[in-house]
């Protein structure tokens, strides 16, 4: 995440779906640009899709941003010693 967000950010994993979910919290008063940027950003080097956006009575705005959980195996062990 940027230096001096704006946007407040929780990580959780469903491992059972497959995805892990980001959820960026913009508070009201705080501009949508630097919001879109910090979503596009996210989107472009996280691999980030959005999945939801929320609009809540006072201005908060939440968006909900999931990828899928990548499995890594090693494949040392296949070598010959």
């Amino acid at each position: 995440m940027m230096k001096n967000s704006p946007t407040a950010a929780r990580k959780s994993t469903d491992h059972a779906a497959g995805f892990e979910y980001l959820v960026l919290t913009v508070r009201p008063g705080q501009s949508i640009a630097d919001a879109r940027r910090e979503l596009a950003e996210h989107a472009e080097y996280g691999k980030w899709e959005l999945r939801t956006t929320r609009i809540y009575m006072g201005g908060m705005r939440r968006y909900w941003m999931r990828r899928r959980v990548m499995r890594v195996t090693s494949t040392l062990d296949s070598f010959p010693a």
